[in-house]
């Protein structure tokens, strides 16, 4: 059985998956990683994605979930496509496309698995608290609404989340207590990680669905590994970054011996990683908001995990980053609209614009490389800024279109830890 140890310990034998799970953030602060990386099963071919997941998690997981327990996991929470398509017919960038799910972003992945996970490992009634700067949040909730002994608290900053993504996260769901902070995303994150060492929350079973939490990180490297098994020849990956979970996820796969080129991790003004990768003296630099919210992240928590990974060679030889602002975020969105007729969200097109920059500097890997594209969320999500991108509006998808008139609840609060305390305690 693989156990967990914090990237703030020198050692030890660590602790269990369901230790991990269930604390979230290791008790020193640190975020946990796996004490070896288990490769990954022989004679893995490109398949369907569950069968794939089965294979793959049956590796992670072994000893934690009997093989049918966790195949019907697998079944009940990946329950919708993950399609690998063309930008255009001529040689170009493919976009893995991972907003099938329930609330349209990749993070349902994550979430979805997690909240099961949770389900069916916690001996007693969890809370789970999520900071979100946009898409974790509503996926959270959905995916771990409703199941028995497990309460979501999710905070979000005022203002600073799409009218499409605060919709999805305010609507009332049965386990779920939305709360509308006045401050940054970073301010919901430090208010996230001070709660497990709030002196009045001592008694109070908490755990994250942030990317903190390694139950996130292990269903992400699903997708790195389905993508590419379905190319002739290891890809390289362009991934929207901002708390960086999603490309520590597919560090993991790779070290797991995914076949893979590299990976860039695409940035908007957000762009402490790319510094650090030029500069390891860079330091966090306060979050600013751009057109892809979601990545408006200035002080990175998974930064702490891929500065344990990245003691390895191939790792640091294998990741690069790019910064791309709001100006050329626009410029591709509309130049996949008019030349393809392809709607992409901001933070797709960071990765896009991302993948077309190393193709023109031939930084793509070697002729013939597959440049693979994490298409994160749908368009629908962001309509205004598509509009004003594109001059198109995109289509509402009618899991959207049902959130109309849906009852809401939230509320609202200071980037105070007391307040937030005071909360938890209070919440159904």
């Amino acid at each position: 059985m693989i156990r967990y140890v914090s990237t703030r310990s020198s050692g030890g034998v660590g602790v269990t998956f369901r230790e991990a799970l269930l604390q979230g953030l290791a008790p020193d602060g640190g975020l946990y990683l796996p004490t070896r990386i288990p490769e990954l099963p022989l004679g893995l071919q490109h398949d369907d994605f569950k069968n794939t997941a089965r294979e793959v998690l049956g590796v992670w997981l072994d000893g934690v979930l009997d093989g049918n327990r966790l195949g019907d996991l697998i079944e009940d929470a990946f329950n919708f496509p993950v399609p690998l398509i063309p930008v255009a017919e001529e040689e170009g960038p493919l976009l893995l496309e991972l907003f099938h799910g329930p609330t349209l972003s990749f993070k349902d992945f994550g979430a979805r698995f997690l909240g099961r996970m949770l389900g069916a490992l916690a001996a007693e009634p969890v809370t789970i608290l999520v900071a979100t700067s946009g898409d974790t949040g509503s996926a959270v909730a959905d995916g771990c609404s409703g199941i028995p002994g497990v309460r979501v608290v999710l905070l979000f900053p005022k203002g600073q989340v799409s009218p499409v993504q605060e919709r999805q996260l305010i609507i009332k769901r049965p386990g779920v207590t939305a709360v509308r902070v006045r401050g940054t995303f970073d301010d919901c994150q430090r208010l996230v990680k001070g709660a497990f060492s709030h002196a009045g929350l001592k008694e109070h079973s908490l755990t994250t669905a942030n990317s903190i939490n390694i139950g996130r990180l292990l269903p992400q490297m699903l997708y790195y590994i389905h993508a590419a098994l379905a190319c002739d020849r290891p890809p390289m990956f362009f991934v929207p970054s901002g708390n960086l979970g999603n490309l520590t996820a597919g560090v993991l796969a790779a070290v797991s011996g995914m076949p893979v080129s590299g990976f860039v991790a695409a940035h908007n003004e957000n762009d402490f990683f790319p510094r650090w990768l030029d500069n390891p003296s860079a330091g966090f630099a306060p979050s600013v908001q751009t057109l892809s919210n979601a990545m408006d992240v200035g002080a990175p928590s998974n930064f702490e995990r891929l500065a344990s990974l990245f003691r390895s060679r191939r790792v640091r030889e294998t990741v690069r980053g790019a910064r791309i602002s709001d100006e050329r975020t626009r410029e591709i969105m509309r130049h996949v609209w008019e030349r393809h007729g392809y709607l992409a969200d901001p933070h797709t097109a960071v990765g896009l614009a991302a993948a077309q920059d190393a193709i023109r500097s031939g930084k793509a890997g070697p002729v013939g490389t597959p440049a693979v594209v994490l298409s994160t969320a749908h368009p629908a999500k962001f309509p205004e800024i598509v509009e004003s991108a594109t001059g198109h509006v995109p289509d509402e998808p009618s899991r959207l279109a049902l959130l109309d008139g849906a009852a809401i609840c939230v509320h609202e609060m200071a980037a105070d830890d007391d307040e937030l305390a005071e909360l938890i305690r209070t919440a159904e």
